[in-house]
C-alpha cells in the first residue's frame, strides 16, 4: 500500500534572522512536530533565563522564537496557497 503525499506543505518563503529561510514543501505534520519541539525548547530556555538570570538561555530562546515565528508564518502561507 503506497502512502499518499500530504496535501499541505510549507511555502518556503519565510525568513528569520535575515539569513535563514524555511524549506519549501515540508509536510505540515512534520513542520508541526518540529514547531512543538521548538516551543518546548523555548519554554525551557525562557524559564532558565528568568529564574537563573541566564543571558545565553535568553539569547537562545530569542533565536528559537524567531525560527518558530517564521515556521508559523510559512505554514499559513502554504495553507493559503492550497485554497
Amino acid at each position: 500500500m503506497s502512502e499518499q503525499p500530504e496535501r499541505f506543505a510549507t511555502a518556503g518563503v519565510s525568513t528569520f534572522l535575515e539569513c535563514f529561510r524555511v524549506e519549501p514543501d515540508v509536510p505540515f505534520s512534520l513542520a508541526f512536530n518540529e514547531l512543538s519541539v521548538l516551543q518546548g525548547c523555548i519554554l525551557h530556555l525562557t524559564t532558565e533565563a528568568e529564574m537563573e538570570g541566564d543571558l545565553k538561555a535568553g539569547s537562545a530562546a530569542r533565536i528559537l522564537s524567531a525560527m518558530a515565528k517564521a515556521l508559523i508564518n510559512d505554514l499559513e502561507i502554504g495553507l493559503n496557497r492550497t485554497r
